[in-house]
C-alpha cells in the first residue's frame, strides 16, 4: 500500500520537490498505467514506449494540472490520449488496413513472450481485440482499470450514457465471439 496520497504527491510538487514527487508518482502509477496501455496496444514494447511518453508528458505538464480533477484521472487521460494517438499514427503508417493490423495482433498474441494466459484468456483477449477501438477502450477501462463511468466520462470527454452503451455493446460482442469461437 502506498503511503503517499495523490494530495501528498501534489504537495511535494508545490513544495518545490519535483524530483521526489515525480519518483513517487511513477512508483505509484507506472504499473497501472502500463497495463491500461498494454490492454489497448497488446505489444509489450509499444506499451512500454507509450508509458514512457505518458510520464514524460506528465513531467512536462504537471504545472498545468488543475486540482479540480483527481490526479489518477488526469494520468489516465494522458495515457489514453497517447495510446489513441499511437494507434491513429499506426493506422496512417500501415500499408494495409487497420482491421488487418488488429487481426494480425489477435493472431500474434499467442507468440507474445509476455502473454502467459491459458486458452480461455487467449480467447478472451482475441474477443476484446475484435471490438471497434472505442468499445475496446471503454471495455478495458471498465474491466481492467475498474474506472467508473463518471471517471471515464472525464477522461474520454463522452457522456456517461454513451459510455454505458459502448460497454454494453462490447460485452455482448465479447459474449458472442466466445460462443462462436
Amino acid at each position: 500500500m502506498d503511503i503517499y496520497s495523490d494530495n501528498d504527491i501534489l504537495n511535494l510538487f508545490d513544495d518545490d520537490k519535483p524530483d521526489l514527487a515525480f519518483s513517487i508518482l511513477i512508483r505509484k502509477y507506472q504499473k497501472p498505467i502500463y497495463w491500461h496501455i498494454r490492454h489497448m496496444v497488446i505489444h509489450h514494447e509499444d506499451a512500454n514506449d507509450i508509458t514512457q511518453d505518458t510520464f514524460i508528458k506528465v513531467w512536462l505538464n504537471i504545472h498545468h494540472f488543475k486540482k479540480e480533477a483527481k490526479l489518477y484521472t488526469w494520468l489516465y487521460k494522458i495515457a489514453t490520449n497517447e495510446t489513441i494517438s499511437f494507434l491513429n499514427k499506426k493506422k496512417r503508417l500501415l500499408l494495409f488496413s487497420f482491421d488487418t493490423y488488429e487481426k494480425q495482433l489477435s493472431e500474434n498474441i499467442e507468440d507474445d513472450n509476455y502473454f502467459n494466459g491459458d486458452q480461455a484468456q487467449l480467447k478472451f483477449q482475441k474477443a476484446i481485440l475484435s471490438l471497434p477501438q472505442k468499445q475496446r477502450t471503454v471495455f478495458n477501462m471498465k474491466y481492467y482499470s475498474t474506472l467508473t463511468f463518471e471517471e471515464m466520462s472525464l477522461i474520454l470527454k463522452t457522456s456517461e450514457g454513451a459510455l454505458k452503451a459502448s460497454y454494453h455493446h462490447a460485452v455482448k460482442k465479447i459474449e458472442k465471439f466466445i460462443q462462436d469461437n
